[in-house]
């Protein structure tokens, strides 16, 4: 047995060890060859070396006014805030490819007939070399399933280089958004009635993790969602960083 004076030496030698904490790892920044220009709401400009692409142009001639020409463009949904024919109309797309589901191609005037490419949900088309992959959009809550049906409009998945950009498009936290894999940038929607709530959007991202992510259609009936409230809640996982871009510079 121990006496209590050897007991109280080892107690000693033991509170005098030196405790070296091992430096915490900082969260790795993404380092991209992707330039994003947010137009407005859902309207996006992406720029990935020599191609051009728009995401969903609304807002007018003005909203595009010195912006480079169009290779590809994206449409997700038939509503107004997604697919403007007024917009599409008032762009030079003659070197432009349309990329769009097939509820949007029906409502689209023949004149775009040659341009567009048709992708529905779960299919994947290279076009001009980039692949696309056609992702689910829908809404959940019984009294929203009105807004936005499974299987008429597209989220995107579109690879540039070595990175992945997801773009929600309408919907809410659906089983196929939180399943997603590998995305570098994610482009995710939250705005009530019509999608989903800061939450629920910031609970999905923590599900599929996402190198980044970016908030936009984020303005409701009620005005602009809570965006910090967003990032707070997705900051508990300090490897996705919450990139606030400004989508309304209309709103003060």
């Amino acid at each position: 047995m121990l006496s209590c004076k050897s007991q109280k030496k080892e107690d000693i030698e033991v509170s005098n060890e030196t405790v070296t904490e091992e430096p915490k790892e900082e969260p790795k920044k993404t380092i991209s060859d992707i330039t994003v220009d947010p137009v407005r709401h859902a309207s996006t400009i992406l720029e990935w070396k020599e191609k051009v692409i728009y995401i969903d142009p609304t807002g007018g001639a003005k909203a595009f006014a010195n912006k480079k020409l169009p290779d590809l463009v994206l449409i997700t949904d038939i509503h107004g805030d997604h697919m403007n024919i007024d917009t599409l109309d008032s762009l030079n797309l003659s070197k432009a490819e349309i990329v769009v589901p097939q509820a949007v191609a029906e409502k689209l005037p023949a004149n775009y007939t040659e341009k567009l490419v048709i992708i529905n949900n779960g299919e994947t088309k290279e076009v001009q070399g980039i692949p696309i992959e056609a992702i689910p959009m829908y809404n959940l809550r019984e009294e929203a399933l009105k807004f936005h049906k499974k299987g008429r409009g597209n989220g995107y998945v579109i690879t540039l280089g070595k990175e992945r950009i997801y773009f929600s498009g309408d919907t809410e936290d659906i089983p196929e958004m939180r399943a997603l894999q590998y995305i570098d940038k994610a482009f995710v929607c939250m705005n009530l009635p019509y999608t989903m709530t800061v939450e629920n959007a910031a609970d999905a991202v923590l599900e599929f993790k996402p190198n980044q992510v970016y908030p936009y259609h984020y303005r409701g009936t009620e005005g602009l969602s809570d965006v910090s409230k967003f990032r707070e809640i997705v900051s508990k996982d300090p490897n996705i960083e919450v990139v606030q871009l400004n989508w309304y510079p209309d709103t003060k």
